[in-house]
């Protein structure tokens, strides 16, 4: 109890000297404190101490299941400590540790997701040579893998190699991966082709299989392939979900329907599925560009009561939409919804607030949007600035211009392209007076 209460307070030092006071007099810990104290260390960043602990383990033939190596090869891997990984895994293979695929298979999980693929394949073939054996998750992560890198064509290799192996079975997650990997690509032949291919094979696509390529097909604009798809999708049986209504939304959105995709966001609701933040922009940002205002802002106000927690991004088009239209006042409005909903402007928020603002001539609630900006942490870009000071010292206020200049030189966490864009630029780029 006492090591395990010291390495949770954080005490790995003192742990340590318990440890070796226990060892001295041939007192061990037993497997699961054993692994308790692995990981511990490792999480502490001591790889050093998690290898000696494992050693003394050997010495004293304390027994040491595989879950221990894939407990603290979870860790090393989500610390992202890679290469300290590699280098355990092939020392414990050099001494014949007790290993199982398991432990592979985390590691080269940790190599795809760093991108170091061609390594993955080397501890794949380092397997068999020492006596184990992959298992089809061992396919799935290099498969993901290559994907990852848009390496989708040796990636249906290597499912042909799989195809070809009586001892493995490709699963909806093989075949899955690879059309998700040629959907994102825009190759939505390729993806179709397998897909067939995944159905001939008996196994039974799912959810994300369908959602892949229905989102493939809008992405390439072919919206009539997509409800194929959607209805492919209910006759094998799956259930659409918010990701495959968004998508559909999203399709009719690009090809100018936004009234098909206001229907889906009706069918979706009346199929008591609750809509994504991503849900929420794609109709939003589609609504703002045809200037439909007015339902842009009653989806932010449906938005306020959900649980979702919003982002400034999805305020910008509609704020941006009043500014442009002169309706500051409504744009202000959305403003204190947010702050009401604890969304954090951003940059681009407060900028458009600031050019619509002066657009209006209202510049003194501009001037003090620009100090609001300054106090949350965001810079304008030169653009704004200059917007802003022209329009100052067209209004006769040169003081205020030079005010906000001299404010953005003493604060010393500003961008430095832009004092330098400032520094550089001669005097007769601001006008000196009104025209």
């Amino acid at each position: 109890m006492l090591l395990r209460s010291l390495c949770e307070v954080g005490m790995h030092n003192s742990a340590k000297l318990v440890y070796d006071s226990m060892n001295s007099d041939a007192q061990f810990p037993d497997g699961r404190l054993l692994g308790f104290l692995v990981s511990s260390y490792a999480m502490a960043g001591r790889i050093d101490i998690s290898k000696e602990l494992l050693a003394q383990a050997h010495r004293n033939n304390v027994a040491v299941d595989a879950v221990l190596y894939n407990n603290l090869f979870n860790v090393l891997v989500k610390q992202n400590k890679i290469d300290d990984a590699v280098r355990l895994l092939r020392e414990l293979m050099r001494l014949r540790y007790n290993l199982e695929t398991f432990t592979f298979n985390v590691l080269i999980r940790g190599l795809c997701r760093s991108g170091a693929i061609d390594e993955g394949f080397k501890f794949l073939a380092d397997m068999t040579s020492f006596g184990y054996s992959p298992d089809i998750v061992t396919f799935n992560t290099l498969i993901h893998g290559l994907c990852r890198i848009n390496e989708v064509d040796r990636a249906q290799e290597l499912l042909k190699e799989v195809c070809l192996n009586s001892d493995f079975t490709p699963t909806v997650v093989s075949y899955t991966t690879i059309i998700s990997g040629y959907c994102k690509l825009g190759k939505m032949k390729e993806a179709t082709s397998l897909f067939e291919e995944l159905v001939r094979s008996g196994v039974k696509p799912n959810e994300v299989t369908f959602n892949a390529l229905i989102d493939g097909f809008v992405k390439v604009g072919s919206m009539a392939s997509a409800l194929a798809i959607y209805d492919a999708m209910l006759f094998h049986g799956c259930h659409p979900d918010v990701v495959t209504f968004t998508s559909l939304i999203d399709g009719y959105c690009r090809v100018g329907q936004v009234n098909h995709g206001l229907e889906l966001w009706r069918e979706m609701n009346g199929r008591n599925i609750s809509a994504s933040l991503h849900t929420f922009s794609v109709l939003i940002s589609a609504l703002c560009k045809g200037n439909r205002l007015k339902e842009a802002h009653g989806l932010l106000r449906l938005l306020k009561h959900s649980d979702i927690v919003p982002q400034a991004f999805i305020y910008n088009p509609v704020i941006d939409g009043y500014c442009k239209s002169g309706n500051v006042d409504e744009a202000n409005i959305i403003m204190a919804e947010m702050e009401e909903k604890k969304c954090k402007p951003d940059k681009l928020t407060f900028t458009i607030l600031i050019i619509g603002h002066c657009m209006k001539g209202r510049l003194h609630e501009a001037i003090d949007i620009f100090y609001n900006m300054l106090a949350a942490g965001c810079y304008p870009d030169d653009i704004t600035i200059r917007t802003l000071c022209t329009l100052l010292l067209k209004a006769g206020m040169p003081s205020v211009a030079a005010r906000i200049k001299k404010t953005l030189f003493e604060n010393q966490t500003i961008d430095i392209s832009l004092k330098k864009s400032y520094h550089e630029r001669t005097r007769s780029d601001m006008p000196n007076s009104v025209n």
